[in-house]
């Protein structure tokens, strides 16, 4: 069972109770973790003004963030009186993937927590969200809270993917159990396992195949190669047979109608991309990060290598 020790809440701008805060804060009550909130907060008009006067701009700066370090630490002082250890700081930076990239190395989270960054599609062409670059980059597991009707998670969806070999993709499959079924057990949460099948990477190939387009003794060997691994990762973490789901399809969609239909409150998934290139060699997390049917959480293997 992981320990979960230290939680980071990226805040947002706006001065409210989102998603987030809420899943955060009851994830923080249920582990006993931890919980440091911080915003990241940025005017331009009082950055402009600075040019021409700097002290001016410095006393307008720190009453600016006076008033939402007071509101912050509200929040944290009403969670204190019911027993959580939070911390808050208002940190005058752009909302940048650098900035908050450079916080979470500093401050080394075991899970850093924000709301989802809905995203046009049409600006998703000109350039990556933040959500996509903490994906990619997020050396802890990430958090992106879509919805938080139950603050505490009932039910946790831990969605595998044995196309690849366990041992290329340094235990992936074990490290999402091993986080799924810690929140699971923290929370007293229904724990779910999936697995896509009729899919397989097969040789030096980066991407997944149909296994129905692979001769019928290679298939009939990778489908019980797959289900004999199924079961061994099942019966290891204890999950119970009937939230056992081997379902055949396109990962992405297959995840996301399994997720909305059985109403899941989180989605725990693994994530790898090819270090140096703008592309997922899967796709599967991107893909449900757009059109998240629930909240995710992201893990990477351990070593943070790529599939």
């Amino acid at each position: 069972m992981l320990r979960i020790q230290r939680l980071l809440l990226i805040a947002p701008i706006e001065m409210t109770r989102t998603p987030a805060f809420d899943r955060a804060l009851a994830l923080a009550s249920a582990t006993g973790a931890m919980l440091h909130i911080v915003a990241f907060d940025h005017v331009n008009a009082l950055a402009v003004a600075g040019l021409f006067d700097h002290d001016a701009m410095s006393q307008a700066r720190e009453g600016y963030l006076q008033v939402h370090r007071h509101w912050l630490e509200q929040q944290a002082r009403f969670q204190r009186c019911e027993g959580l250890r939070v911390t808050t700081e208002v940190v005058w930076a752009r909302l940048s993937p650098a900035h908050v990239l450079e916080y979470v190395n500093d401050f080394h989270p075991d899970l850093v927590i924000k709301d989802v960054q809905r995203v046009p599609a049409l600006d998703r062409v000109f350039h990556r969200p933040l959500d996509w670059l903490l994906l990619r980059d997020c050396p802890a597991f990430l958090h992106l809270v879509s919805s938080a009707e139950n603050p505490k998670p009932l039910k946790i969806l831990a969605a595998i993917d044995l196309s690849h070999l366990e041992a290329l993709t340094q235990g992936l499959n074990a490290r999402i159990l091993d986080l799924a079924s810690t929140l699971a057990m923290s929370c007293s949460a229904t724990l779910h396992l999936l697995n896509v099948s009729n899919w397989s990477v097969v040789g030096d190939a980066v991407m997944s195949v149909p296994t129905s387009s692979l001769d019928g003794s290679l298939r009939d060997a990778v489908n019980d190669a797959q289900q004999e691994a199924f079961d061994l990762l099942a019966e290891r973490y204890g999950v119970e047979q009937k939230h056992r789901h081997l379902l055949a399809g396109i990962p992405h969609q297959v995840i996301g109608h399994f997720a909305r239909r059985n109403v899941f409150d989180m989605v725990v998934l693994g994530t790898a991309c090819r270090h140096g290139v703008e592309v997922f060699v899967g796709s599967t997390a991107e893909n449900l990060l757009h059109h998240a049917p629930c909240s995710l959480m992201l893990v990477k293997p351990a070593s943070g290598a790529g599939k």
